[in-house]
């Protein structure tokens, strides 16, 4: 199938669904008031304007004209708190793409949309890589001509990749579980190229709990890509991870994830956003879980073991929007509060204001931080050295506002199990 007939599908079913949705909004403004991006900038009207209320307005073989839903976030909180189920993200992610057919895609933009390439062509590097973004010569340079911010938390690349890894120290060592449960990690960019030690607390805890931990062939998920605009790319990453992935899940082994964005793609962006509704498609999503997720469950069936030594700290934590859009709770609230000593200061924030690319791009970065302060300012009142997040996006931008360690949840169960070694001091 060409790019031009998967752009084609994705744009008329998408109009279809979203267009049906937009007929249930009541114009409460609900989805307004919760906006972050609405309250800190006049420059997005908010979800409701450029959502339903535009929608109707729209015809699916006109190109959007209207440039301020690209100041949108995507953050999914207006989808969440609708309380009639108007499907506004998926609506301003639609008229996204659709406005970036009317002018090209900015180089910056697609540069930021390839995580994977990014991290593929920076990691062998990553001494030279890192020190050359820490230089703020080479900053502002590339703020001039790219267009990405001198400030935005540049990710730190990692030498070591996770599937190198995984493939020549871990498949190879004695002490590698080997069992009839299993789960197939689902890694994503982050965790391959930039935080190896998330991937490896993952397997170490998962092992811990009985899990033989296979690594299926992947590609980047696609959502920065979806969220630059590039609907096209974005499908093709798509159909590639599904391909690989369904067999794993007919299988009724687990794909589990350590990013909360990817997860949330492989369990819902491919279907409601792409418009990827095959069969495969529905059956990688039902067995794709967030790695607390399936952690809670095993907990929930008596099936975790909670021989956890004590940690006496009081961990804030941010619950970020992606996670949020699963619709399945809070579980690492729930799992941290399992560790003796643990108490869990859950900040009550909408968005950290990075947004995946978002916060990066130098007309937005600005939007970003003043998103996000109300979360900064909590953090650094707390007296905290250590934070916890479950997106590396949302803990490369809190990192870089706060100056606080960032952890995902894993690495504190993989610490309270005794399986790695961090510092709380």
């Amino acid at each position: 199938m060409s790019t031009d007939t998967v752009i084609d599908k994705v744009t008329h079913s998408i109009w279809n669904q979203v267009q049906y949705s937009a007929d249930l909004c009541i114009k409460c403004n609900i989805c307004t008031s919760h906006c972050p991006v609405t309250n800190v900038t006049d420059l997005f009207p908010g979800p409701k304007f450029v959502g339903p209320q535009a929608q109707r307005f729209r015809n699916p073989k006109d190109i959007s004209v209207d440039a301020s839903v690209d100041y949108c976030s995507g953050c999914g909180v207006c989808s969440m708190v609708c309380p009639h189920g108007v499907k506004v993200m998926e609506m301003n992610a639609k008229a996204r793409y659709k406005l970036y057919q009317k002018k090209p895609i900015p180089l910056r933009n697609r540069l930021l949309g390839r995580s994977e390439l990014l991290g593929m062509l920076g990691s062998p590097f990553a001494p030279i890589a890192n020190f050359m973004m820490s230089v703020r010569p080479v900053r502002i340079i590339t703020e001039k001509m790219m267009g990405i911010h001198r400030d935005a938390p540049m990710p730190i690349w990692s030498f070591e990749t996770f599937r190198g890894w995984f493939k020549s120290v871990h498949s190879k060592s004695p002490n590698r579980k080997i069992s009839p449960k299993r789960v197939a990690f689902y890694h994503g960019c982050s965790t391959n190229y930039y935080e190896p030690r998330v991937g490896k607390a993952a397997i170490a805890v998962l092992e811990h709990n009985g899990y033989e931990i296979l690594l299926p062939d992947q590609v980047c998920c696609g959502l920065p890509m979806q969220s630059n605009g590039e609907f096209g790319a974005a499908c093709k990453n798509a159909e590639k991870n599904i391909k690989s992935l369904v067999a794993y899940a007919k299988q009724g082994i687990p794909i589990v994830g350590t990013s909360t964005s990817c997860t949330l793609s492989l369990k819902s962006d491919y279907q409601h956003i792409l418009d990827i509704d095959t069969e495969e498609a529905r059956i990688v999503a039902a067995n794709t879980y967030d790695i607390c997720e399936f952690l809670l469950d095993l907990a929930d069936a008596g099936e975790l073991k909670t021989d956890f030594n004590p940690v006496d700290f009081t961990f804030p934590y941010h619950s970020p929007c992606q996670l949020r859009a699963h619709n399945m709770g809070l579980p690492a609230i729930d799992l941290m509060e399992m560790i003796p000593g643990v108490k869990v200061d859950h900040i009550q924030a909408e968005c950290c204001g990075i947004a995946g690319t978002y916060g990066y791009k130098v007309e937005k970065y600005d939007i970003g931080m003043a998103v996000g302060k109300p979360l900064f300012d909590h953090i650094k009142a707390s007296g905290s050295k250590i934070a916890v997040c479950d997106s590396e996006t949302c803990r490369w931008q809190i990192a870089g506002a706060t100056g606080a360690k960032m952890i995902h949840p894993v690495e504190l169960l993989a610490k309270a199990y005794g399986l790695q070694d961090f510092y709380f001091n």
